[in-house]
């Protein structure tokens, strides 16, 4: 077994280890705070009770002492790396003492170089190519022994570095140089970094290293004939950075072209191409490529590059990351409102310097710090009040505050709710959306024509039954949430569909589609989702919302083109009254909560009994079409109001908003299949009299004919 792995054994069995014996590992288990790619780290909390630089250590350790290698390899393999990491330890105190000492821990692979050099006799602030002679080594064969483990702990981690596009071609250059200057031969260099990296990469992901392996001995291959690579262009570099969102399905060239159409100049970013990216991927990956290359162009914009080697988001992704429920979550309240910070800067605001946000809650700051002259760090800078309100939403996921908590939050940075999606259920909400495709099938029979829009797609069940049922159809989704269309795009990628989407507001659809060139324009339940969120003249909950979108598509429609809607109705006579009887205990806590919070319009009920209340029918229909979601859409569905007409007003409405020209030829309302089922057994709905009977009708279908 390696020494180095019995000296970490006997640390953790309780052992006092000279620390002059084990450097590295004091400086280890000392360390105060914890500095880790949070990439693939799967609960935050679980780092409270580990070191998990350790922990790697040891596993990289345990990997090495598994290889057949030469007692010469494995040796400097492991001074290597039990070395490579220590600049993430150290207490508090050292940390200070190293940044006087000019030790650079926070990009760690130099840090630690200089912490290795200070040990074998090296001043740790002097250039990183030093000379045989002025090495006395404390524990180490020779000076040139020393030099190779030297140039290996600075350039730890650069070659996967390098294939993810975070570094520079040459900064490999180090290693290359080994063989120029005789203290390795080409075939020992190949050797020694095949099971470094083997070792480093494994140590994170086995399979992480079965996907790269090949990749990573061509690379070494060049490095070791010195061979280096030219450098990089940017945009490939970027594309590079962009291999998780890829995977995903993100089209990367199609849309840099899209972004290059709509005002993105490439060459705003090449200054960029000498430096190093550090936790780019893990802070951004969840962005889209508008939103990352936004972020990028402000760095290349906004910093001073004369001198400059590196460019830390590691601040971006710690505010970005924290538990819930257990698990690692992207916190969706600070990467919402830094979206919508994104969306609103222009790429001529970013060139010329002139932020147009206007909210005082949130800047993005560009760092520099004096003992790191060469290193920039990005962050975006929420107000004191912000970042309280944010913690204060955190907490309250765990309370019945929560929806107080997120509305606040929506107040404070001027959120509209149909811009974005559900908080932490937003991949459970879509695909809810989608397994309403068998309702949806029976919008293809009044389809005509051959360009359709489906208004607020959700997870593009609409769009995929259109491609595959009606080839010679074209159908395009519109919506306005930048989160629904980046994932439809990433869907469409990764899947081959056929189908565009746009992002766009349904209430000004000819900004963004010809006039009279649709054929048919789909509301699937959207219609109530513009009524409840969308402000018009500062009113939400607003039939003239309704009238715009209406209008909005009758405008874009071709002669003979239809609308159809499928959405909420109220039953009629609104007269009506149902007991509702509570068969779960918190039933009327439900109701009277939900009562308090409900943004349509005031829910009225009386209590008859001890488990049950007499309501008009609407208000029943509207406060249990909520309770069948459950608790987590219930900050979302409380401020929704799925019925606003009944179908005489509907039909009347209709007539008012679109004129002579506009046939109604098909308007039928039914209970959707579900709704029953899911509140079997929970409440027994009845007549004013007490007898049990269905449920009203909940949904509407409409087909509208331009003449």
């Amino acid at each position: 077994m390696l020494k180095s792995l019995q000296a970490i054994e006997s640390y953790r069995e309780g052992e006092e280890l000279p620390a002059e014996v084990f450097p590295w590992l004091k400086y280890i288990v000392q360390a105060e705070q914890t500095i880790v790619n949070l990439e693939r780290v799967e609960s935050l909390r679980e780092l409270d009770d580990q070191n998990p630089v350790l922990d790697y250590v040891e596993r990289s350790l345990r990997l090495l002492d598994s290889l057949p290698l030469s007692y010469w390899i494995k040796e400097l393999a492991e001074e290597t790396l039990v070395w490579s990491e220590t600049a993430k330890g150290g207490t508090s105190r050292q940390r200070r003492m190293w940044q006087l000492e000019g030790i650079n821990y926070f990009v760690h692979n130099i840090g630690s170089a200089q912490l290795y050099w200070r040990y074998a006799g090296g001043d740790p602030a002097t250039e990183h190519k030093p000379q045989a002679g002025q090495l006395t080594a404390a524990g180490v064969a020779d000076a040139e022994k020393t030099m190779i483990v030297h140039r290996l702990i600075e350039t730890h981690g650069l070659i996967g570095q390098q294939i993810r596009g975070e570094v520079p071609p040459s900064a490999n250059r180090p290693l290359s140089a080994m063989v120029e200057e005789g203290l390795l031969t080409a075939d020992e260099l190949e050797r020694l970094l095949f099971a470094l990296n083997h070792c480093i990469i494994s140590a994170v992901s086995p399979e992480l290293w079965q996907e790269v392996r090949a990749e990573v001995m061509e690379l070494i291959a060049a490095i070791a004939s010195g061979a280096l690579d030219v450098p990089l262009p940017m945009e490939e570099r970027l594309e590079r950075m962009r291999s998780g969102p890829i995977a995903k399905g993100e089209d990367f060239g199609s849309e840099w072209s899209r972004l290059e159409s709509e005002g993105f100049r490439p060459s705003l970013l090449e200054p960029l191409q000498p430096l190093t990216f550090w936790y780019v991927e893990s802070a951004l990956q969840t962005f889209s490529l508008e939103q990352f290359l936004k972020v990028i162009a402000l760095t290349a914009c906004g910093a001073e590059l004369s001198g400059l080697n590196h460019i830390s988001f590691e601040a971006v992704m710690n505010s970005l990351h924290y538990d819930y429920k257990g698990v690692k979550k992207i916190n969706v309240y600070k990467k919402r409102i830094i979206e919508k910070y994104l969306s609103e800067l222009t790429w001529q605001d970013i060139t010329s310097g002139t932020m147009s946000s206007g909210n005082p809650h949130l800047a993005h700051r560009l760092r520099r710090q004096a003992h790191l002259p060469d290193t920039v760090f990005f962050d975006f800078e929420f107000s004191p009040a912000a970042e309280k309100l944010i913690e204060f939403c955190m907490e309250a996921e765990k309370s019945a505050l929560y929806e107080r908590a997120v509305l606040l939050l929506f107040d404070l940075f001027d959120l509209r709710r149909d811009a974005f999606d559900r908080f932490h259920n937003e991949d459970s909400y879509l695909s809810q959306m989608n397994d309403t495709g068998d309702y949806k099938a029976v919008i293809l029979e009044y389809v005509t024509g051959s360009k359709v829009l489906d208004i607020g797609p959700g997870g593009g069940v609409l769009l995929d039954l259109i491609e595959a049922r009606m080839p010679d159809v074209t159908p395009v989704g519109i919506d306005i949430s930048s989160n629904v269309i980046e994932a439809l795009r990433q869907r469409k990628q990764r899947e081959g569909h056929r189908w565009e989407v746009l992002q766009g507001d349904a209430l000004n659809l000819t900004d963004f589609v010809d006039t009279g060139s649709v054929d048919t324009v789909i509301f699937s339940s959207i219609l109530h989702e513009l009524y409840s969120y969308v402000p018009l003249d500062g009113v939400k909950f607003n039939h003239g919302t309704v009238a715009a979108a209406l209008r909005s598509a009758f405008d874009v429609l071709s002669a003979g083109g239809v609308i159809i809607i499928r959405d909420g109705i109220m039953g009629e006579p609104e007269s009506d009254q149902r007991r509702v009887r509570f068969l779960e205990e918190d039933g009327m806590a439900w109701l009277a909560r939900y009562a308090k919070d409900f943004a349509g319009r005031q829910i009225q009920y009386s209590v008859t009994g001890e488990q049950e209340v007499l309501m008009p029918v609407n208000d029943a229909m509207e406060f249990l079409y909520t309770y069948t979601w459950g608790e987590e859409a219930y900050i979302h569905e409380v401020q929704e109001q799925f019925g606003y007409f009944t179908p005489s007003q509907y039909a009347d409405f209709i007539k008012r908003s679109l004129g002579e020209r506009a046939k109604v030829e098909v308007f039928r309302h039914y209970l959707q299949e579900g709704y029953t089922e899911a509140l079997q057994g929970r409440v027994v709905v009845m007549d004013e009299s007490g007898e049990e009977v269905a449920l009203p009708d909940s949904t509407c279908f409409i087909v509208i004919r331009k003449a």
